[in-house]
């Protein structure tokens, strides 16, 4: 079992930065980690997910440049980092965890965290 933990969500503007955090517990080893989103009105989609090692890391082209996934396994954390924020940036974002490789598909994840609203005001 693996328990997820989002933090870092909040309110904050246009243009501005901000990290997720992702704390995981439980049999966490060799876990690759996702990030997902859901907008209001909108299906969850894919950001980004690294691998166990750190080594691997891919990205959704829609945020690919401004989003950064980084993990620290000393700290059993995955981050997010979101740069210049944009309003459709507004929603509630995921983290995930999958026994084995890297994959954008969210049916492959086993073990998600209940999300960290972030809020986009322009």
């Amino acid at each position: 079992q693996v328990q997820l933990v989002e933090s870092g969500g909040g309110l904050v503007r246009a243009g501005d930065s901000l990290r997720l955090s992702c704390v995981a517990s439980g049999r966490t080893l060799g876990y690759a980690m996702g990030w997902f989103r859901q907008a209001p009105g909108k299906e969850r989609e894919f950001l980004a997910t690294i691998s166990w090692i750190g080594g691997t890391a891919q990205y959704s082209d829609s945020v690919k440049g401004r989003f950064t996934i980084s993990r620290d396994n000393a700290k059993n954390t995955v981050y997010l980092q979101i740069d210049t924020l944009k309003r459709e940036d507004t929603a509630v974002y995921y983290c995930a965890a999958n026994h084995g490789l890297t994959t954008r598909r969210e049916a492959e994840y086993e073990y998600w965290g209940q999300g960290t609203q972030v809020t986009v005001s322009t």
